[in-house]
């Protein structure tokens, strides 16, 4: 009986500390003293300067966009999500999205001038050859190099200023290209003169350092899409970064629909032509091509999308540096090259070497296989006809005339092809 009672008490007990407990939970003011939630962060790219390449300025490109990555108005994916992270470090080119109000996005490229293992050699070279040591302050060295003396006193940038530089635009240099590269620089607010008044110490280093190791950047200045030039929209530069419009590289293509392919394969001898002949009387020739060198906007549209391998010849003013001035050499020469390259002669450059090397690399990876006998062999004649004649302006002419008309017929026009739809269905020049 006792040991019954003492059971009983037991549960009261328990029953009554349990109404105790029941009143303290369910207060919300008790509750969340007692447990605490975590207080929401607002998720970050936990930039550093090391990787946007900010701690080598001013050996790098620009900062004119640096704003929008700290903002997060740009961010390195190819999907919004609320865990930003960082990609890898050594790759030469990211996808990611950029914003201007927060809420429409749109796909751009951040690529770098040259892979990280080349930007760190050259850094090495510059801090060894110069100052003699391992590491060193890259901008206070190159400072003292002959050549950024030359840049520092000069009031316009004339061909003597950029002999020697490997960069293929700058091989055979005019007055009037190297006008326009400072008049239309987009890295400094007030550009507009031919003369570098406007432009400070800092941002004469950051464009010799670009013009060194990379002119695609510059390319894309001076040269921009809404003038009708085939390039993608330069959108700035922070540190070693670039960004610009995006477009798929012309590889991702290769297994595409016949008519695709021929859409593709015409706008490549277009845009061909117009590096060829245009209103300015710049002639734009390929020292290399391969499968990245031409990409696609999401309209169809085809643009170059790498333009580092891409020279210039004025057919105005000609080429302004002597055969001695070419081949000067120094360390802004070397950055991303061997010093011991050979460099092709201005002369030496043919009318059709650009079509050539197409036809040669490009055009039948992306034809190959793709329609029906016989015009798939006549395509692969004429092919044939044009990447063999290097000798022969006329016949490489011939050839690709011949294609083009070929492969027109051969196009389709539906929204597909938005940058010539729907104006197709109603004239035979789409």
């Amino acid at each position: 009986m006792g040991r019954w009672i003492c059971c009983l008490r037991s549960r009261v007990a328990d029953a009554l500390m349990l109404l105790l407990v029941l009143p303290l939970s369910c207060n919300p003011s008790t509750a969340a003293t007692a447990s605490p939630s975590a207080p929401h962060i607002k998720p970050s790219y936990s930039f550093g300067r090391t990787f946007l390449g900010l701690d080598k300025c001013n050996a790098c490109i620009g900062t004119s966009i640096c704003k929008k990555f700290f903002k997060e108005e740009i961010r390195f994916d190819t999907w919004l999500s609320s865990r930003l992270k960082l990609p890898p470090s050594y790759l030469l080119s990211y996808s990611g999205n950029y914003t201007d109000d927060a809420k429409s996005w749109r796909l751009v490229d951040i690529t770098r001038l040259t892979s990280k293992y080349r930007h760190d050699q050259a850094d090495k070279r510059i801090c060894t050859s110069l100052l003699k040591t391992k590491t060193c302050s890259l901008e206070r060295a190159l400072r003292r190099t002959h050549r950024f003396q030359k840049w520092l006193r000069a009031k316009r940038l004339t061909p003597d200023l950029v002999q020697g530089l490997s960069s293929p635009m700058l091989r055979c240099p005019s007055q009037r290209l190297l006008d326009r590269i400072v008049r239309r620089y987009a890295e400094v607010p007030d550009a507009g003169s031919i003369y570098m008044d406007h432009l400070t110490d800092r941002d004469k280093l950051r464009l010799l350092y670009t013009l060194s190791v990379n002119s695609h950047p510059i390319l894309l200045q001076i040269f921009p899409d809404v003038e009708g030039w085939p390039f993608p929209r330069y959108l700035g530069s922070c540190g070693r970064l670039v960004v610009s419009a995006s477009t798929r590289p012309l590889r991702d293509f290769y297994g595409a629909a016949p008519e695709v392919a021929a859409d593709l394969a015409l706008q490549l001898l277009a845009v061909l032509r117009s590096m060829g002949t245009n209103d300015l009387n710049y002639f734009f020739y390929f020292t290399h091509v391969d499968a990245g060198t031409f990409g696609v906007f999401s309209n169809g549209h085809l643009f170059i999308r790498d333009a580092s391998m891409l020279g210039i010849i004025d057919k105005e003013e000609g080429s302004q540096l002597t055969d001695g001035q070419q081949e000067y050499k120094d360390i802004f020469s070397c950055l991303t090259v061997d010093c011991q390259s050979a460099f092709v002669s201005c002369n030496s450059i043919r009318e059709k070497h650009s079509l050539v090397m197409v036809c040669q690399e490009l055009l039948p990876k992306l034809l190959k296989g793709k329609f029906l006998q016989p015009v798939q062999e006549k395509i692969d004649s004429f092919l044939q006809h044009c990447a063999s004649g290097l000798a022969d302006d006329q016949g490489v002419n011939e050839a690709v005339a011949k294609l083009a008309e070929l492969l027109k017929p051969l196009r389709s026009c539906d929204s597909r092809f938005a940058y010539r739809y729907p104006d197709c269905k109603y004239s035979d020049k789409y």
